[in-house]
């Protein structure tokens, strides 16, 4: 059996601490060796065993780091990334994988070049409910998909002092949410003809993009993404249309809500979806409650572990993340230009 793969986890805020450093300990084919934080105490307290790491630099030089996971702000993950794979690292970045097209293609040329492994956190391919349209739409419950909508919305009115709602490059909702919206999507149904989107500030006192509509075109189907932060009621999650029958999701994954909690990832319990989604059958009306799989965020890491150990597939390669770019980018000239961009 292999060592298991020596993982630094540079940042310690929201993403760091509520996802990464978990998950990472919660695999057995790895081990949580250090963070880069100043957060000292918070990571001691947290992570007593994991060494604790002045700068980026110090972890770029450490001989015993096989994997470095990057859950730093979204303007330092190319660069960072870049130092990564040019010290010899395998590479996790937390989304967005970059700020740019070029950026990500850059990185993706690189760990090629390099042979070492880069991946992009989309976790949210391990949600209960992804998984569960994911079945239903193999095995044709629905019939063919005509209008998707996914919708994540919350309800943060005040606007808080952090840099991802600040006017800073990276920040707002298409850049924190978009991705997942957008990866989820390009899973199920591939590249689209084009993207339409609205970007907005609605909140009083707004820095950074709150509100996002976007339309990606295919030639049988629209393909709705929804997020903002205005929405006192943001239960509603997906509403998927086929030319059969219509599934309904409301609520979103329990699995951050149970990582905050301190839940070990792949307890028992871990990942069951409480509100399972409804597929309406059109010509009757018929209501079936579909509870699908549970989630499974470890599911990534263990396949990060096995990608790095032997050779196993990239669970979230860095062209899927170069894919995501594209539509993000697409995305943001479209509102710039209040007009669809091709792909």
């Amino acid at each position: 059996m292999p060592p298991p793969v020596r993982a630094a986890l540079v940042g310690f805020g929201y993403a760091g601490r509520t996802f990464h450093a978990p998950l990472i300990a919660a695999c057995p084919a790895m081990s949580l060796e250090a963070v880069v934080s100043r957060q000292v105490e918070a990571v001691v307290n947290a992570w007593p065993d994991a060494r604790v790491l002045a700068s980026f630099d110090d972890v770029l030089a450490d001989p015993a780091i096989d994997l470095i996971v990057l859950a730093t702000p979204n303007d330092l993950h190319a660069g960072q990334a870049e130092a990564a794979l040019q010290a010899g690292k395998a590479v996790v970045v937390d989304k967005p994988f970059t700020l740019t097209v070029a950026e990500a293609r850059h990185l993706a040329a690189l760990a090629e070049m390099r042979g070492l492994l880069l991946s992009v956190f989309h976790n949210r391919r391990w949600d209960a409910d992804f998984l569960t349209l994911q079945t239903l739409i193999a095995e044709d419950r629905l019939g063919p998909v005509v209008r998707f909508e996914s919708s994540f919305n919350r309800w943060r009115p005040e606007v808080r002092d952090r840099w991802r709602e600040g006017d800073g490059p990276g920040a707002g909702i298409w850049y924190d949410l978009g991705p997942h919206l957008i990866d989820q999507a390009l899973v199920l149904f591939g590249r689209p003809l084009g993207v339409t989107c609205d970007l907005a500030i609605l909140r009083p006192g707004g820095r950074a993009t709150d509100y996002v509509h976007a339309v990606m075109r295919y030639a049988d189907k629209r393909v709705i993404l929804h997020a903002d932060m205005t929405t006192p009621a943001p239960d509603a999650r997906f509403a998927v249309h086929g030319a059969r029958a219509s599934w309904l999701k409301i609520g979103l994954d329990v699995q951050e809500d149970q990582l905050k909690l301190c839940l070990t990832p792949g307890a028992s319990g871990w990942g069951v979806d409480s509100r399972p989604g409804v597929v309406i059958d059109g010509a009757t009306g018929a209501q079936d409650a579909v509870a699908g799989p549970p989630g499974d965020y470890p599911a990534y890491y263990a396949d990060v572990a096995r990608a790095i150990q032997g050779g196993a597939p990239n669970p979230v390669p860095p062209g899927e993340a170069v894919a995501v770019m594209e539509v993000l980018e697409a995305g943001l000239l479209s509102a710039e230009r209040r007009a669809e961009v091709a792909l």
